[in-house]
């Protein structure tokens, strides 16, 4: 049972990490209702026990509303009130704009809004809250249960918002599709005002022009020459050899003579001196 749970909570979160753009580390905003739970079964450290439920590192939040709410009626939650108060309180506080306290579940709303645009995890205890958040899309429910914390699956709103914003990416906007007919349109004047041979070089440009391509070109690998490290050296031939052989003797020759007259022209100074 506890295998198969864990493989729903990893299908829903990868579920809002493809189609809503949920990143780690996930945050997660949480009502007082929920803290007090953790509190009183003793799931602690909270972070941790959520991280594993969501298979990644998270971040706590609350919000001030849920904090006075604790305050003012925390006397009614028993003698674990300030234990849930001094938990609240060390979770970081998500902004809300509402200058006098609202009540936490209008607070929640609030912050997530319509679209979730913080990418919250919500955790609660309250199911009517539940039930509004799964029917807002990209909003993820958590609860728990004695000692086990839960994922909500998600709902039927949230994957028909999916379904239909996909179907809207396949088809053009109405922008588009009001920019298609005017190239069209360009194209057809064109056509019209020459219809010579000429025409199927304006098309040319013309496709050029809106980055269409006749056929797809894939770029061709050719064949490369080999390495010349890897290469033998050729042999030489006999006339090959000859020929150099017949070099290295006329260089010979040739620096024996240029000594010879050195030394000639060194002995005529000397005569000369002398």
């Amino acid at each position: 049972m506890r295998v198969k749970r864990q493989k729903r909570h990893r299908k829903s979160v990868r579920f809002y990490t493809a189609c809503y753009g949920f990143r780690q580390p996930y945050k997660v905003l949480c009502d007082v209702t929920f803290v007090h739970h953790l509190v009183t079964n003793r799931i602690t450290p909270a972070d941790k026990a959520i991280s594993n439920v969501l298979g990644a590192p998270v971040l706590l939040f609350t919000t001030k509303c849920a904090l006075a709410e604790l305050k003012q009626h925390g006397s009614m939650l028993g003698p674990s009130y300030s234990q849930s108060l001094e938990a609240a309180n060390s979770l970081i506080i998500a902004r809300c704009d509402h200058e006098s306290p609202a009540s936490a579940e209008d607070c929640i709303l609030d912050v997530v809004g319509q679209s979730n645009s913080e990418h919250f995890f919500v955790a609660t205890q309250h199911v009517d809250l539940r039930q509004k958040l799964l029917k807002i899309p990209g909003v993820p429910a958590i609860y728990a249960l004695r000692t086990a914390i839960l994922l909500e699956s998600p709902s039927d709103a949230q994957r028909q918002f999916v379904k239909s914003s996909k179907e809207q990416r396949l088809h053009m906007t109405e922008l588009e599709y009001k920019m298609l007919k005017k190239k069209k349109n360009i194209l057809n004047s064109h056509e019209k005002d020459d219809p010579s041979g000429e025409e199927d070089a304006k098309r040319d440009t013309a496709r050029k022009g809106l980055g269409v391509k006749d056929k797809v070109q894939f770029k061709r690998k050719r064949a490369k020459g080999p390495n010349p490290l890897s290469c033998k050296k050729k042999k030489m031939k006999n006339t090959d050899r000859h020929s150099l052989q017949e070099r290295k003797d006329g260089d010979a020759t040739l620096r024996s003579r240029k000594k010879r007259s050195r030394s000639w022209k060194g002995k005529k100074t000397l005569e000369a001196d002398g």
